[in-house]
This record gives C-alpha cells, sequence and structure tokens, in this order.
C-alpha cells in the first residue's frame, strides 16, 4: 500500500481538496492500525464534515472499511438474502415484526443489528427484554438459523467493519456525527460486509428522528443507495416520517409486546403500514 503522512491527508481535504484512492486506503487502515493518532483522525472528520466528499471518495473510504475486517458469505443459503436499516427513532420497532414477515414470503433475512441510539433502545435492547434471548450467536448458529427458519436477529460480530467502530466512538466525543459522508459510509460498510444481497434503507425524518430537515435526510439516503449500488448490493431507500412516535409504546419490552400484536394481525395502524411498506421493498 502506498505510503501517505497523515497530515498530508488532513491539508488536502481541509483546502477542499479530493482525497485519493492512495489516500483514502492509506489512512483508513493506518488509524485502524493506531499508526494515526485519534487527533489526527478528528481533525480529518472535521475537514470532510466541513467540505464534504465526492461520490468517488465516499465509495472509495467505505471500500476501505470494509476491508479493515471480514466479510460474510450467504451464498451457500438456499434462499435469497435482504436486510433493513434504519436510522432510528422513537418507537421504531419495525425490525421485530418485518423480519419473521419477509422470511415468510421465502427471503432469507441476517438482520444484524445494534443497541440504543438516541431516545429509546436499539433492537437488540428490545429483545433482551425477553428473558433468556441471547444477542451473540457464532457464524454456524446464524447460517443454521437463516436456512432452517429464515431469519436471525443478532449482534455483528467485532470483525465486521472494525474501523468504523474506532471512528464511530471518535466522531461521537468531536462534534463530527452528522457528517454525512461518514453517517453513510459507516452504515453502508458493516451492512455490504454483512453479504446481505438486498437492502432496505428506512430514513427517518422529523423532529424526533437524528435527520430534521427533509433535504438533509434525502442526501443521506442517496448516499448510501449509491454506495449499495457501487457495491453490487440491490439497494432502495424510503423516507418516513418521524415527527411522531411510531406506534403506541415506546420501551424496551413494550415495544415486545406490541409488535407481537402486530405480527398476530393487529396492532396500530401507522407500525402495520410501515412494516408492509418496507417489506413490499
Amino acid at each position: 500500500m502506498s505510503q501517505h503522512d497523515a497530515v498530508e491527508v488532513i491539508t488536502a481535504k481541509r483546502d477542499g481538496g479530493a482525497l485519493s484512492a492512495s489516500q483514502i486506503d492509506w489512512v483508513v487502515d493506518a488509524y485502524t492500525r493506531g499508526d494515526v493518532a485519534d487527533e489526527q483522525m478528528s481533525a480529518l472528520a472535521m475537514a470532510i464534515l466541513l467540505n464534504g466528499m465526492e461520490r468517488e471518495e465516499i465509495s472509495r473510504w467505505t471500500a476501505a472499511m470494509i476491508a479493515s475486517g471480514e466479510r460474510m458469505d450467504f451464498s451457500s443459503l438456499s434462499r435469497p438474502t435482504a436486510d433493513k436499516h434504519s436510522t432510528g427513532g422513537v418507537g421504531d420497532k419495525i425490525t421485530l415484526p418485518l423480519a419473521p414477515l419477509v422470511a415468510a414470503c421465502g427471503v432469507a433475512v441476517p438482520q444484524l443489528s445494534g443497541r440504543g441510539l438516541g431516545h429509546t433502545g436499539g433492537t437488540l435492547d428490545k429483545l433482551e427484554s425477553i428473558p433468556g434471548w441471547r444477542a451473540a450467536l457464532s457464524n454456524d448458529e446464524m447460517m443454521r438459523q437463516l436456512e432452517e427458519v429464515g431469519a436471525v436477529i443478532c449482534a455483528a460480530g467485532d470483525g465486521l467493519a472494525p474501523a468504523d467502530k474506532k471512528l464511530y466512538a471518535l466522531r461521537d466525543v468531536t462534534g463530527t456525527v452528522e457528517a454525512i459522508p461518514l453517517i453513510a459510509s459507516s452504515i453502508m460498510s458493516k451492512k455490504i460486509a454483512e453479504g446481505t444481497g438486498t437492502l432496505v434503507l428506512d430514513v427517518k425524518v422529523g423532529t424526533g428522528a437524528f435527520m430534521k430537515d427533509l433535504e438533509r435526510a434525502r442526501e443521506l439516503a442517496e448516499t448510501m443507495v449509491a454506495l449499495g449500488k457501487d457495491a453490487d448490493v440491490r439497494t432502495t431507500a424510503l423516507l418516513t416520517d418521524m415527527s411522531t412516535p411510531l406506534g403506541l409504546t415506546a420501551g424496551n419490552a413494550v415495544e415486545v409486546a406490541e409488535s407481537v400484536e402486530v405480527l398476530a394481525g393487529g396492532g396500530p395502524a401507522d407500525v402495520v403500514e410501515l412494516t408492509v411498506a418496507l417489506a413490499r421493498e
């Protein structure tokens, strides 16, 4: 790999330039290995926030994040794979009814989920309200459940895009979480490394969402769809309203109960409507 200097990469982006492929490959790899210091990557992240990235840069940055770890392979399964990612919001429990619904249609759903972001718990937090439920599965357990049941919801392994885990923690304490190129590459590096054939994105917009502004939410959605297509993953996105909470409950155990109601044919109309819309995609 070509050798570069951290200051060279920082100043290139600080001055509004586009980073080269070799600069991106080097800085992501060097940061993951610890050869680029946190304060240097903080400066680069801020430069990206202020000056943005071109599509080719974001695609290469995402590829470098993927290359920092392992990639999963679901090609041995007897059914096609599809996954969903939501940017999150109050009462967003859609994964819970969506995964079994899509599995019932003959698609394998490898839903590698996360923990709480923002106001309420993440999918794993919700499911851990069920006594005995376990978030950590081996790759063999995951493959067996996908083949036999059709869906699995579990924690992503540490081997998927480790560069993202390190960079995300840094962005969280340096005021650079809002950088759309870094949001998009963070989400898509994990989803592409996961190995799904199709990805549906639920990009929330509104007062209860991370993205308050419709145009920024649209920019994020379009950026992520482009990254998916660049990686040969069939990717679509829906912009969905988060001006009011989804459903009638917000809280881990009560959201699980509400999701069971939806699967049984009841539940709040807005949760049913969004679940079906995403399943259709």
